[in-house]
């Protein structure tokens, strides 16, 4: 079993090198596999209240016997809470179903501009910090025109941007704003849901280090100073993915990968989606 090392934030808390995602499992299906992760290693489990099964993330976090202190439990705000009161009811109910007390990282899951309730949400996030119901607070698929906006309405930053990056798109220059407001970057779909890793650069390279694939893309997360949370419901590949910090990527490799660069985004954009 590995544990990860952690990753100081601007907020003085800590976080694991890698999470597990669960998006887009059932409450039975993240049940078997957030109890899998925990065993395996991992110590960050990421989950949304969009995604439908917190209940079966508390409960798999319960199943594995860990101490709840010992595990980083995320959760993020639905688009159809936004506001400052939807978000305090919001959370309240996602505490509900994780089963929980209090939650490690909550995140604001898009910025919505087109509603533009998320500063709103956003100082619901700071109250629920400051009482102690929550650890770190955070944002998901934000530009720096919406933390912009956030540090001028309230002063304070978010603790971490979760976004969408993979080699096909790896958003350099989101990263490096990112990185210069003392931001931590968590990359979600970090092996690009499977797409890439048939990439002959990948696939090479696993070859040159006897790795997998994925333990290729996520090494390169690392090296990148991005904190990925990879899902799967496989037990070995659970295990695999987290045995990633026994071997690095060399310049090369790097700039191999960096070739893979196309620009390629998977899901929503953050400039007009609206979630239900």
């Amino acid at each position: 079993m590995t544990t990860p090392q952690r990753r100081l934030l601007n907020d003085g808390h800590q976080l694991p090198l890698i999470g597990f995602g669960t998006w887009p499992l059932d409450d039975d299906q993240a049940t078997i596999a957030v109890d899998a992760a925990l065993q395996a290693g991992y110590r960050l489990i990421d989950t949304a209240a969009r995604y439908g099964n917190e209940v079966g993330v508390g409960r798999g976090v319960r199943d594995s016997g860990i101490p709840r202190q010992d595990i980083v439990l995320t959760t993020k705000l639905r688009g159809s809470a936004h506001g400052y009161d939807n978000t305090l009811r919001g959370f309240d109910t996602s505490l509900k179903r994780l089963g929980t007390d209090y939650l490690d990282l909550y995140l604001i899951h898009w910025p919505q501009p087109t509603v533009n309730l998320y500063v709103e949400s956003w100082k619901a996030f700071i109250r629920l910090k400051e009482e102690g119901l929550v650890r770190s607070i955070g944002v998901s698929n934000f530009l720096p025109e919406h933390i912009d906006h956030l540090q001028q309405a309230t002063g304070v930053l978010p603790a971490v941007n979760q976004i969408e990056l993979h080699p096909n798109y790896s958003q350099l220059n989101l990263r490096q704003w990112l990185v210069q407001k003392g931001i931590l970057v968590q990359s979600w779909s970090p092996l690009g849901q499977g797409e890439e890793l048939n990439q002959s650069a990948i696939q090479t390279l696993a070859r040159k280090h006897d790795r997998t694939t994925a333990q290729i893309v996520l090494r390169w997360h690392l090296q990148l100073g991005l904190l990925p949370i990879p899902k799967s419901q496989n037990s070995q590949r659970i295990q695999q993915n987290i045995a990633i910090f026994d071997f690095s990527l060399d310049q090369d490799d790097l700039a191999a990968l960096a070739t893979l660069e196309a620009n390629h985004r998977l899901g929503e954009d953050p400039t007009s989606f609206t979630e239900e």
